[in-house]
């Protein structure tokens, strides 16, 4: 089989796979009902996938580095997102809002600690780095000294590297994210703002300056005696400050993995405030 025509049929089976998953959006309602019949769509094509790789001899290492790092993930990032949102509806509590709330935080935690504990390969993809592609991303060319997934020798030699499968969950965990985050938003407790809804009061720094902050005073134990959840103080910081926070998870690790020194804001706010008292002295 030549060349052009593997990844061309692979495109278009990677079409045909999202025009049907799109399709049964459309048809069901329950998210249960949709991800059961997506992962039959997936699973379907994900053995055609790996049938027609079994027979195919890449022509480079370069074409192998492509087809594990780039478009295995895309089909198997699938996979393990609706299998994940099967796992997590089906098990889901009967309960308030307040602690289906907490059940979907809960869910976002496990996916933080998924990056905490790949941090390196995590960082690795972040930047799109290709230093160590001809490790991660080779069949039987991986380093018995680099971190393994535990499960790895129960892979199918013929159809898996050392680390494509990593690569896809950090695909899937980027749309279970946004779902968790919707989910969570529609099981709100209502934590009273009060009267700071109706005051023209701005967040006028960035983002990022914003979560330093807060999560600067929440170590600190500065709300609640420390006797609350940090997901609670993001939330109602947004609230207060009509601001969306985004994912303050990716940003804290981002924070905590500076080079060139981790509190930027809080040292600029230390500076600016001594400052402000020598100047205030000399007047």
């Amino acid at each position: 089989m030549e060349h052009i025509d593997i990844f061309k049929q692979i495109a278009e089976m990677r079409e045909k796979l999202k025009q049907r998953l799109s399709e049964i959006e459309l048809e069901e309602q329950e998210t249960i009902a949709i991800s059961e019949r997506s992962l039959m769509e997936i699973d379907e094509v994900t053995r055609s996938l790996k049938t027609l790789i079994s027979d195919y001899n890449f022509r480079n290492i370069a074409e192998e580095i492509y087809f594990f790092k780039e478009i295995k993930p895309q089909f198997i990032s699938l996979y393990i997102y609706h299998s994940t949102v099967l796992n997590v509806e089906t098990s889901r509590p009967i309960a308030g809002q307040k602690i289906l709330r907490k059940y979907y935080e809960n869910e976002i935690e496990k996916l933080n600690v998924f990056y905490v504990e790949n941090a390196e390969f995590y960082s690795y993809c972040r930047r799109k780095a290709t230093y160590m592609d001809h490790k991660y991303f080779v069949r039987n060319a991986f380093d018995i000294k680099m971190k393994m997934p535990q499960t790895f020798y129960n892979y199918d030699e013929s159809f898996t590297t050392s680390h494509d499968h990593q690569a896809a969950q950090i695909l899937a965990y980027k749309k279970l994210e946004i779902f968790y985050k919707h989910m969570a938003s529609k099981a709100v407790d209502g934590i009273a703002v009060g009267p700071l809804e109706n005051q023209n009061i701005v967040w006028s720094a960035t983002k990022v300056a914003l979560i330093e902050l807060i999560y600067g005073l929440y170590k600190m134990r500065c709300f609640n005696g420390g006797n609350i959840e940090l997901s609670e103080v993001m939330k109602f910081s947004e609230k207060a400050l009509n601001i969306d926070l985004g994912n303050y998870h990716k940003t804290i690790f981002e924070i905590r993995s500076r080079k060139n020194g981790t509190t930027k804001f809080l040292q600029l706010l230390t500076d600016n405030l001594n400052q402000h008292f020598i100047d205030s002295e000399n007047i």
